[in-house]
């Protein structure tokens, strides 16, 4: 288990990290989520041992690890820039930390490729100079140098963010799959609410150096505990007083009508009416293609706002169409 416990992080005068208390638990794949800026790095930094606190402790199954020297943390590190050696073949960048702890020749060569099958990388692969790989095949390598070493704790920052867009998804599962497999308590660091989404069993949101929300990403996509939460993590409408004094006057709902109402594009309904829900007319005003879905931006009561609809053959509107939308009060978060 890892805890923060009331840290602070300054640089100069400074904050970057404030009154952070955080836990992480044995074998959870947990992301740090936010934008550029706002302490996750820094946060993930601290635990590693590249930088100390001001303020705190972190604890790792219960002993404060601050005083620790970096490599007897037991912490293995994947960086956004790989960090690999580059006058080394792969086989050697994998091999090094087990070098360096002066392991035997067969045990070194055991577990290197033992973890080279583990993230695909080939017989072949291992004996090229690792800048003739591409950007996947090199993040493998990282990542097979971090994890040959057994650490009790893996921490990776943005890893995936130099790769195109459907490289990104394929290793994504990959990670994923070798998290499980290998049982590593995984700290994950992105500003890609996709990627948060997608990996972790629970996400941490931070903005401008204080944490917003801890939860799994059911919980912060669905409870947003914030407004910064709630516009941060997927796409959103936001709704003024014309749509809300609609919606309360048709489902007799409260909603406080001097506060913006936030509800996800994809319950905005069109064809499908959700029970309970109150039902308006909007014009079309313009259509984003996506392949599996369209979507849709409409203007109603002066505002404008997106929904999503499957590309099924059952709906298709033009634009300047007038179509019968459904928003449901349950849907729809105030703060």
């Amino acid at each position: 288990m890892i805890e923060y416990k009331d840290v602070e992080i300054k640089y100069g005068d400074f904050v970057a990290m404030e009154d952070l208390n955080l836990t992480v638990n044995d074998g959870e794949f947990f992301t740090f989520l936010g934008p550029s800026g706002c302490g996750k790095t820094t946060t993930l930094r601290a635990l590693v041992g590249f930088l100390t606190p001001t303020r705190g402790e972190i604890l790792v199954d219960g002993q404060n690890i601050i005083p620790i020297p970096v490599e007897k943390r037991g912490i293995g590190m994947v960086f956004q820039s790989y960090a690999l050696f580059p006058t080394m073949n792969v086989y050697d960048n994998i091999a090094y930390g087990l070098r360096v702890k002066k392991m035997a020749k067969d045990l070194v060569d055991k577990k290197v490729r033992e973890i080279a099958e583990t993230v695909a990388l080939t017989e072949e692969q291992l004996t090229k100079p690792v800048a003739a790989l591409s950007g996947g095949q090199q993040q493998r390598v990282a990542l097979a140098r971090a994890v040959v070493l057994e650490p009790k704790i893996l921490c990776l920052d943005e890893p995936l963010s130099n790769l195109d867009a459907k490289l990104r998804v394929e290793l994504r599962g990959e990670l994923k799959r070798l998290q499980r497999q290998l049982k590593i308590t995984t700290l994950y660091v992105t500003h890609d609410q996709e990627e948060a989404l997608t990996l972790s069993d629970r996400i941490a949101v931070f903005n401008n150096g204080r944490l917003e929300q801890v939860g799994t990403p059911y919980e912060i996509y669905n409870n947003s505990n914030s407004e910064f939460v709630c516009d941060f993590i997927g796409d959103i409408n936001r709704f003024g007083r014309g749509i809300i004094d609609e919606i309360n006057q048709q489902c007799q709902a409260g909603l406080d009508d001097t506060k913006t109402a936030f509800v996800r594009i994809e319950r905005v309904y069109g064809q499908n009416e959700k029970p309970g829900s109150a039902a308006f007319a909007a014009k079309v005003i313009d259509k984003e293609y996506n392949g599996i879905y369209t979507k849709y931006i409409y203007e109603a009561f002066g505002q404008t706002f997106k929904n999503i609809e499957k590309n099924d053959g059952v709906v298709d509107h033009n634009l300047g169409d007038t179509v019968q939308l459904h928003v449901s009060p349950a849907d729809i978060m105030q703060f």
